[in-house]
C-alpha cells in the first residue's frame, strides 16, 4: 500500500468513523487497514486517530490532515481524469440554502448529472459560516458580501429583497407606511452566525440606507425558521423576494415600506483562492452561472 493509498484509507475512516466499515468498503482486512494507519502515523510522527471501543474520531492533526487529503486526493484525480476519462469525475461537495437550492438548482439537476454520468453532488444545507478548505467543501452559494480575501466569488446575480410581514400581524399591529412609522412594531431576527448578533432591517431612503432594529420576541439563526416564525406572526422580516413571491401573491404574506426597498443582495459561488479548481468544479460553476443567468431573481 502506497502513500496515496493510505491517505485514501485514512479519508474513509474518518468519513465512516469506523476501521471495519472503512475496510469494507475498500476490499481488504480489518487488520490491513489498522497497519496501515499505524504507518501513517509513524511516518508523520503524529497522532492522527482517537480510538474507542463504538468510534473513531480524528484528532486536531488528524482533522488537518484529512483536508489536506481531500485535496490531495482531488488533485491526483483530476490530473489522472485528464488522460483516463475526458469527462470529469468524482464527488462535488457543494454548501448552499435549502431553498435556494430547491428553487433554482434542483430542477436543472437531471440535465447537468446526465451531462456528466461521472459526477456525484452532496449538498450541505446551512445558514452557517462554512469553513471550506477544512471542512472539505467545494465551494459555497451564498447571498451578501464576500468579506473573505482568501476566497473568490463569482458573481451569479442579485436577489431583490422584500420586508414583509403575515396577514395577522398586519391585522394585529398595522401597515407602517415608512421606516419611521416602525415603533410599537417588532421583528423576528435572524442571528449571524459569524457576529452572533441579530442583523437589523435596512431602508433605502433618498440613496442612502437606514438601519432599524426592531425588539424581536424570538430570535434564530437560521433563515428557515426565521421565515417560519413571520408567518405565525412573530414580527416582520426582510427576505429575498423569491422566497415569499407565491404567498405575497396569495395574501398570506404582506409586503410593507415598498417605497423603501432594502438593497438587493449579491449572490456567489464562493471557493478557495489557494486550491486548484478541478475540472468538476469547473463544469459546476460554468452550470451554475448558466442558471442564474437566466432565473428569476426578482421574483415578481
Amino acid at each position: 500500500m502506497d502513500r496515496l493509498d493510505r491517505m485514501s484509507l485514512f479519508v474513509r475512516i474518518v468519513e465512516r468513523g469506523s476501521f471495519s466499515d472503512a475496510a469494507a468498503d475498500l476490499g481488504m482486512a480489518r487488520s490491513t487497514a489498522t497497519e496501515a494507519i499505524k504507518v501513517l502515523e509513524r511516518d508523520l510522527d503524529v497522532r492522527l486517530l482517537e480510538r474507542t471501543t463504538r468510534h473513531v474520531t480524528p484528532t486536531l492533526d488528524g482533522r488537518e490532515y484529512y483536508q489536506r487529503c481531500l485535496s490531495i486526493l482531488g488533485d491526483v484525480e483530476d490530473a489522472e481524469g485528464l488522460f483516463r476519462n475526458p469527462s470529469p469525475a468524482g464527488l462535488l461537495r457543494i454548501d448552499a440554502h435549502g431553498y435556494l437550492t430547491r428553487t433554482f438548482i434542483l430542477p436543472h439537476l437531471p440535465d447537468f448529472l446526465e451531462r456528466y454520468p461521472d459526477l456525484n453532488i452532496h449538498f450541505g444545507q446551512t445558514d452557517r459560516f462554512v469553513d471550506l478548505v477544512r471542512e472539505g467543501v467545494d465551494c459555497v452559494i451564498r447571498a451578501g458580501e464576500l468579506n473573505d480575501s482568501s476566497m473568490i466569488a463569482r458573481h451569479l446575480g442579485d436577489l431583490d429583497e422584500v420586508t414583509i410581514a403575515s396577514a395577522d400581524y398586519v391585522e394585529k399591529f398595522g401597515i407602517p407606511m415608512t421606516p419611521d412609522d416602525l415603533d410599537g412594531h417588532q421583528m423576528v431576527a435572524f442571528v449571524s452566525s459569524r457576529t452572533g448578533e441579530a442583523m437589523p432591517l435596512e431602508f433605502q431612503i433618498d440613496g442612502k440606507v437606514k438601519y432599524v432594529n426592531l425588539p424581536s420576541r424570538v430570535t434564530a439563526n437560521n433563515s428557515n425558521t426565521v421565515a417560519a416564525l413571520a408567518r405565525l406572526g412573530f414580527g416582520i422580516m426582510q427576505a429575498p423576494r423569491y422566497h415569499f413571491a407565491d404567498e405575497i401573491a396569495r395574501g398570506n404574506m404582506v409586503e410593507l415600506l415598498a417605497d423603501y426597498p432594502p438593497l438587493p443582495i449579491p449572490l456567489a459561488a464562493v471557493y478557495p483562492q489557494n486550491r486548484q479548481v478541478t475540472r468538476r468544479l469547473r463544469v459546476f460553476l460554468d452550470w451554475v452561472a448558466e442558471i442564474f443567468a437566466s432565473a428569476d431573481l426578482q421574483g415578481r
